[in-house]
């Protein structure tokens, strides 16, 4: 399949990448094939955020969205910042980066649908339900993608089912997988384009739930730091009021904390016990639920862009903007900047590698965001207190242009011995409003085929229980969200279980694992969760 822009990923960055394309090209009355290659089962399957839009980007690209019938349907009415602890809620001003006048409560996955209903009208070719498993290579460029195989078995054998991969070819290539994308992540390390900082993440947690009207306040955001997070570790907690009765709830927990018990999944069902976000879910319906990891390193963790025969975008890159706990708006303009750095190429000598595209990102928006929020985050690694006193200082006095750039550390690394912690006592889930993470997984609606080749894989099979263990409790138990890594005890002792058919695709352990050990490659096409606006 021959194409001349092959987009991997159809989140906002490749949507728009994909729709400024098509623009270009009806503006120049030129023709113009562009593909999209999504993994998720359909459009927006794959897609979680909290999420808060701001609708920048958006009316760079589609100015006439409400007629368009964009489901941005919930602005904000009001903000509130607070620190919370055990029992009481210590209300805080608003830091300016997280001001939302003017901005909307979304539903992510709803909106990338009607982005790709846009873009399919313009004539983009969108594709859900393969996943790209690699690059083709010719003549020293990247020249396309190749789909994964389907109807294997685990042993590798094909089954009566079997359909060989795909080679999608293109003039040039947007790596646009969203966060930790497997192929983006194999390039950046195959071609060393990680020049700068290491790229730091985080965990989001999120549960859609339906409550009662009367403690439902559409259009107010809720943004929390403190309880039941301890002072040395990165996060905080949301809860957004949606339309219709509907609320989401989550945390977000930096992927550098130290102490190997701490389990994600149950700091966020103790968040929801709180007073204040209980007396909001209380008499609630969970109708949902979700995880994945985000970027968290900004400015500095940027890796070299541009490829022979191709770039990153989005979150692939890592353009979110960790103070305003947004990167929709940034994942967006990149993508449009990509099709106007391609497009451009494609009308002139077609060079093989898209330096404009890096020129074009540190004269736009996108940077000049990035680069004054670039000191904010890595100063939280002295502390919350100490992290909150650095943010006040470089917004308020020095604005983001203090003559200094901190920098970010591989989350990996930031474990330590089980030895120097106290474990921590969770509450067993009520099932009303705690719950467990099978059940969890349930609402999230994962699947995959049981007899496929496994996609989590291990580097050396000894490891988790000849290091991992001993040194850190097996620390993949709680840092994944979805109950995939257990350790049962066999006849010759203790085993790591991987229950690879809960995975919901966030991440964490391709990124936590301290011995990075463990690697996400794609499972076959439409495998992982399959959300429903999330």
């Amino acid at each position: 399949m021959q194409y001349d822009v092959v987009i991997v990923g159809a989140g906002p960055a490749g949507l728009s990448a994909a729709i400024r394309l098509k623009q270009l090209a009806a503006q120049a009355n030129r023709e113009l094939s562009v593909c999209i290659v999504e993994k998720g089962a359909s459009v927006g399957s794959h897609i979680l955020s909290g999420a808060v839009l701001e609708p920048r980007a958006l009316n760079e690209l589609i100015p006439d969205w409400k007629e368009k019938g964009a489901p941005l349907t919930t602005p904000v009415t009001s903000d509130a910042f607070c620190m919370l602890t055990k029992r009481f809620r210590i209300p805080l001003p608003v830091p300016p980066q997280m001001h939302n006048a003017g901005n909307y409560i979304i539903r992510l996955g709803h909106f990338c649908q009607w982005l790709a209903g846009q873009a399919e009208a313009l004539g983009v070719e969108i594709f859900a339900g393969f996943a790209a498993v690699d690059v083709l290579v010719e003549g020293g460029r990247i020249a396309g993608i190749i789909t994964g195989e389907f109807g294997r078995d685990k042993q590798g054998n094909e089954t009566p089912s079997y359909q060989p991969s795909v080679t999608v070819k293109g003039h040039y290539t947007i790596m646009a997988e969203g966060c930790r994308g497997s192929i983006a992540e194999r390039l950046i390390n195959h071609l060393g384009l990680r020049t700068g900082s290491p790229q730091t993440y985080g965990i989001g947690i999120k549960e859609l739930w339906e409550v009662p009207s009367n403690q439902h306040k559409r259009g107010h955001v809720l943004h929390s730091v403190g309880w039941p997070l301890d002072g040395r570790t990165y996060g905080g907690g949301f809860l957004y009021h949606l339309e219709e009765n509907l609320v989401a709830v989550g945390v977000v927990i930096g992927l550098d904390y130290q102490n190997p018990h701490l389990d994600p999944f149950e700091e966020m069902q103790r968040f929801k016990t709180h007073p204040c976000i209980a007396r909001v879910l209380s008499g609630g319906k969970r109708i949902s639920y979700g995880a994945r990891a985000l970027n968290e390193g900004g400015l500095q963790s940027l890796p070299k862009l541009t490829f022979a025969g191709g770039l990153l975008a989005g979150c692939a890159a890592g353009f979110l903007n960790t103070p305003k706990i947004k990167g929709t708006h940034t994942a967006m303009k990149s993508g449009m900047i990509a099709a106007e750095a391609i497009f451009s190429a494609l009308q002139g000598e077609m060079p093989a590698e898209l330096h404009s595209y890096t020129d074009m990102i540190k004269h736009s928006w996108i940077h000049e965001e990035l680069h004054a929020a670039r000191n904010i985050r890595p100063a939280f690694r002295f502390g919350l207190l100490l992290g909150m006193a650095y943010a006040a200082l470089d917004t308020f006095v020095l604005r983001g242009k203090a003559p200094w750039t901190f920098a970010n550390h591989a989350d990996h690394t930031s474990l330590r011995p089980a030895r120097e912690f106290h474990k921590i006592a969770y509450d067993r889930a009520d099932g009303v409003l705690t719950f467990d993470k099978l059940s969890s997984v349930f609402l999230s609606g994962t699947n995959h085929a049981e007899n496929q080749p496994g996609h989590l894989r291990l580097r050396d099979a000894n490891v988790p229980l000849v290091h991992n263990l001993p040194l850190y409790d097996a620390p993949e138990q709680r840092y994944c969200p979805a109950g995939v890594y257990e350790i049962v005890q066999a006849e010759l002792g203790p085993k790591l279980h991987i229950n690879a058919q809960n995975c919901v695709h966030c991440k964490t352990c391709d990124i936590k694992d301290p011995t990075q050990n463990i690697v996400w490659v794609p499972p076959e096409g439409s495998g992982g969760p399959n959300y429903n606006g999330m």
